[in-house]
């Protein structure tokens, strides 16, 4: 997972707190970091929405970096609430965002 790593410290997240966040340990998320260990397909698939890339581009097969976008200071603070919730509360919220548009 070649890009793990960019894309945690440019997120401003800790290996503990990343790890914390998907309920791993803080080795594994070294692991993850340093190639000693592979997550699994579904925890990938997860690394990549909590990041907005893409699995290609989180393992390195896909060159270009994630696009940057200009957030509001208000859409910034609640991605980082967000990004705090559990994944089952982040679903939630997923839920109602896409009632709310329709």
């Amino acid at each position: 997972m070649k890009n793990l790593l960019m894309l945690r410290n440019h997120a401003g997240l800790t290996q503990q707190a990343l790890a914390d966040h998907f309920h791993l340990s803080q080795q594994t998320i070294y692991k993850y970091e340093h190639g000693l260990a592979e997550p699994d397909v579904e925890t990938m698939i997860q690394f990549a929405k909590f990041f907005g890339v893409s699995v290609d581009y989180l393992i390195g097969n896909e060159p270009e970096e994630p696009q940057e976008i200009d957030y509001t200071v208000d859409e910034k603070e609640t991605i980082n609430k967000l990004r705090q919730l559990s994944p089952l509360h982040r679903e939630t919220i997923n839920i109602l965002i896409n009632q709310l548009m329709k």
